[in-house]
Parts: structure tokens; sequence; C-alpha cells
């Protein structure tokens, strides 16, 4: 009887050592971790170029295509569309680029990679930080080059280069914010593509049913009361304040507090879907 107990406690006492070996990361460590999470996610971009084209491509061809097919019908020229346009396509360049943010998520756990992760004496929040770190980069790029396409175009931002540096900081935080929304999606979502389905028809009748591209008094009135309740409608605005008129109005504010609301529901809930599949 004793020859058949002894390997069993013998097991039970080794499992209890590498319990007890096992320690616990540090602040400093996390810290360190997700940094380094954050770089593995900017290699992978640039080792796949395709992943900028949305943050590159969509910017210039956006600004360029809006201006001169509705400028004439809007605004009667394009250089007088431009002030209205440029921080409407701010926001819907950074909101739509965040939808990037679930889909790679997805592909990594349908590819494995967490299963990797599991194994490995980092934190667990690291894998899931470090892309949403990397991610303000895209925005950046993507933020940049949409005020680069119209100054080239002739917009003149009447706010100066601080209007213009609030307004890309103001769209990178609401994009950022929005991220969480996404990236709880790709924690649920059972493919990549869901997961892009799935973003795509939340965000894209928020960016286009909003004040980026036409005045609100154009509108019919149901459709502009919509409009005027727009979490990226109270974003344009506030975007247009900043960039055209150095003005920090209460759209500012608005925008400041509904993302902060968006993090306070959506962070805990992706880091509990996701601590799931860790």
């Amino acid at each position: 009887m004793s020859t058949v107990i002894a390997p069993a406690r013998e097991t039970v006492r080794a499992a209890d050592r590498v319990a007890t070996a096992k320690r616990r990361v540090s602040m400093g460590e996390t810290f360190a971790q997700t940094l380094t999470m954050a770089w593995r996610a900017l290699k992978k971009m640039l080792r796949n170029p395709e992943q900028f084209f949305d943050v590159a491509l969509q910017p210039i061809l956006f600004t360029a295509m809006f201006a001169f097919i509705f400028g004439g019908a809007i605004a009667g020229d394009v250089e007088s569309y431009l002030p209205l346009m440029i921080p409407g396509i701010l926001a819907q360049t950074v909101l739509t680029t965040c939808m990037a943010t679930g889909t790679q998520l997805r592909e990594d756990m349908e590819k494995g990679v967490f299963d990797r992760f599991k194994s490995l004496p980092i934190a667990r929040i690291a894998p899931l930080a470090g892309p949403m770190v990397a991610d303000l980069l895209r925005y950046t790029i993507a933020a940049t080059l949409t005020f680069a396409m119209g100054l080239l175009m002739g917009y003149r931002p009447g706010g100066g280069a601080g209007g213009v540096l609030a307004a890309i900081l103001l769209a990178i935080f609401t994009g950022w914010s929005l991220a969480w929304v996404f990236t709880w999606v790709g924690t649920i979502a059972r493919s990549a593509q869901a997961v892009q389905g799935i973003s795509m028809m939340i965000l894209f009748p928020l960016t286009f049913l909003s004040n980026a591209f036409v005045p609100i008094d154009t509108l019919p009135d149901w459709l502009a009361a919509f409009v005027r309740i727009n979490p990226v409608s109270h974003l344009v605005t506030a975007a247009r304040d900043l960039a055209n008129d150095a003005l920090v109005s209460g759209e500012v504010a608005w925008t400041i507090l509904a993302s902060l609301i968006v993090i306070a529901l959506f962070a805990p809930l992706s880091v509990r879907s996701y601590k799931r599949h860790m």
C-alpha cells in the first residue's frame, strides 16, 4: 500500500514546489514587459506593411476624394470646405484605424500565440496592453497625415500649431478609448473576420451619420436629432474648435468625458474576457 501512495505524495510535493517557486511579477516588470510587447507589435507592423495601408493611404485618399467631390456642392469650393472637412476626416481616420486592434488580437489567439504566452513568466496583462500602447503610433501617423494632406490642399488652420496639436491629441485619446470596445469584441468573437464585420457595423454608422462632412442644419430633422447626440459629432466639433479657432469649448469636455466612460466600461470587460484565454 505504501509503495502506491508514495509516488502520489511525491507528485503532490513536486506540484507544491513549482507553485511556491512561481513568483509574482512586480509593477516595474509588468511595465517593462508591456513595452516589450508593444515593441513586438511595432515590429509585426513593420514586417507586414499592409497593416499600414489604412493608416497611410486612407487619410490621403479620403481627404482628396471628399474634398473634390463634396467641396463645391457643400461649401462652394474646395478651399472653403477644408476647415469643415479636415477635422471630420481626422475623427473618421483615427476611429476607423482603431478597429484593427481587436482584429489583430483575435488573429494572435487563432494562431496559438497566446498559448505560448501562457508558458512564459510574464505578466498576464502585458500581451493585451502592449499592442494598445503600440497602436498609439498608428493613430498619430493617421492624424498627422490627415492634416499634412489638408495643408497641401490649401487648408490653413486658424488655431495654429497649438490648436492642431490639441485636436490630434484629442482624436488619439478618443480612438484609444474606443479601441477598448474592439478589444473586447476581439476576445468574444469567434474569428478575425467576425471582429472586423462587427467593428464596421458599429463604427461606420457612427462616423458617417455625424457632422463630419456636412453641416447639421442641412439634414432632415429626424436625422439631425441623432447626429447631435452622436459622440463622433462631439469629437468632430471639438476638433474644429481647436484646429480652426484654438477654442477649448464644452465639446472638448464632453468628448473627454465620453471617452473616460467608454474606458471605464470596456477596459474591465476586455481584461476579464481576455483572462479567460490566458
